[in-house]
């Protein structure tokens, strides 16, 4: 079974329009097999969004594993700031340039990047729901190494659910970052993190 965080070019392809509505603002995110969150927004991205602290909306911005590009397409149409969406899946960064374009957005860079490999900024917020299938090594270098691409005062927000190993990630990650849990939902738990 193919995995939203791999390439497979035998997949097949299904494309589904999903409406959805944050912060009374609708939104329109196109899917497709073998890409993160069928439905277009899923509870963990959603409980991410609507929890970001106001004052750490700010630019740029870098979405780290953005799938079709929920998170920085909210960030840029609900807040007007601009930045940079990543994903190593060619058919997620497919649609998130669809989306972007289909939601109106303006100064965002979508492009591909395992992990932090092609960028090369430094970012005020970086934000993910990290893609927890790929395993414990690609979601640490996620969240581990979001340090060296953060500005002086910039934070990570990211999202992990209870069952998905959040107790051993929170302990290994308050190593790195001073942490702030801002929310626990449904086993979801949204964190902030400032070095």
């Amino acid at each position: 079974m193919s995995q939203y965080f791999e390439n497979d070019s035998e997949l097949k392809s299904k494309l589904q329009k999903n409406e959805v509505q944050v912060l009374g603002q609708n939104f329109i995110f196109f899917t497709d097999y073998g890409v993160f969150a069928k439905k277009g927004l899923d509870f963990g991205s959603r409980l991410l969004i609507e929890n970001l602290e106001k004052e750490d909306i700010k630019a740029p911005f870098l979405d780290v594993g953005c799938g079709v590009g929920v998170l920085g397409i909210l960030l840029n149409r609900l807040y007007g700031i601009t930045g940079d969406l990543i994903d190593v899946n060619l058919r997620a960064l497919h649609l998130a340039k669809k989306n972007a374009k289909e939601n109106g957005c303006n100064g965002l860079e979508i492009f591909e990047s395992n992990c932090y490999q092609n960028v090369q900024q430094k970012y005020a917020l970086i934000l993910t729901n990290p893609p927890i299938r790929a395993g414990k090594t690609v979601v640490y270098n996620i969240l581990m190494n979001a340090k060296e691409h953060l500005e002086k005062n910039g934070t990570l927000y990211f999202v992990i659910r209870k069952e998905q190993g959040a107790k051993s990630i929170l302990s290994d990650i308050e190593k790195v970052y001073h942490i702030h849990i801002i929310i626990k939902k449904k086993g979801f738990f949204i964190v902030k993190c400032k070095i």
